[in-house]
């Protein structure tokens, strides 16, 4: 039998379910419209007792701006198994998740919300990024990445991410056909960047050897293919 008595939580316990409520509803709303005293009644406490653990709600929305960076980094987390097409769908289809879960808190996590422009709102952008940047350079086994691949992964990083907010506004375009045109937006970038560089030609052959004939890679090639023929180049 229970006595109805709800337990104490400690102070990083609240801290930490305070900064899960926010989220949440900043995953749903814009943060502009979220105001404390509705943070305080998803909690269940008082509004007072949210300004004992944030100071204001840029305070909070920066903390859950924080939890929201860390799962999306996470995202890009993969095992080196496989091939590389296989996993870079993977990836993006975790993406583009966190993307349709989260969708005005991720607008906020890149646009900046009410904290735009701030520099903490500035560094947790670029450390998504940045953890992109070395999980998909860590799938291409490269341990010194030389300028134009560089150049291909975080173009393709910053390709990902304005994808996912033209798509948030409406959602015109289904969700797999994005993520799978972003994997081959990918090899587009690496095939292009290819026929100016012998290293990165080489990269590119490494990127496509052993790709299985389901692979995103092979499907690409075939699409290309079939478009050949309506191609006429000027004479």
């Amino acid at each position: 039998m229970t006595t109805g008595t709800r337990r104490r939580m400690g102070v990083e316990e609240r801290r930490q379910q305070l900064i899960g409520v926010a989220l949440e509803l900043f995953s749903h709303r814009s943060p502009e419209d979220v105001s404390i005293d509705e943070i305080a009644t998803a909690a269940g406490i008082s509004r007072p007792l949210v300004y004992h653990y944030f100071p204001g709600k840029l305070s909070l929305y920066e903390a859950a701006l924080q939890r929201a960076a860390d799962e999306l980094a996470e995202r890009f987390v993969e095992p080196h198994e496989g091939p590389l097409g296989a996993r870079l769908l993977r990836v993006t289809g975790r993406f583009f998740g966190f993307v349709d879960e989260h969708g005005p808190g991720f607008y906020a996590l890149m646009r900046g919300g009410p904290a735009v422009g701030s520099s903490t709102t500035n560094a947790l952008i670029d450390s998504v990024r940045q953890a992109a940047y070395e999980q998909i350079i860590a799938h291409l086994g490269i341990s010194a990445p030389p300028a134009r691949l560089e150049l291909v992964v975080r173009s393709w990083i910053s390709l990902a991410e304005s994808t996912a907010l033209i798509w948030l506004d409406g959602r015109r375009v289904p969700r797999a056909e994005l993520e799978l045109q972003l994997v081959h937006d990918f090899a587009a970038l690496a095939a292009v960047s290819a026929a100016y560089d012998p290293e990165m030609a080489d990269l590119l052959a490494g990127m496509l050897a052993g790709e299985p004939a389901d692979s995103p890679f092979a499907d690409l090639l075939t699409r290309l293919a079939a478009l050949a023929p309506a191609v006429t180049l000027p004479s």
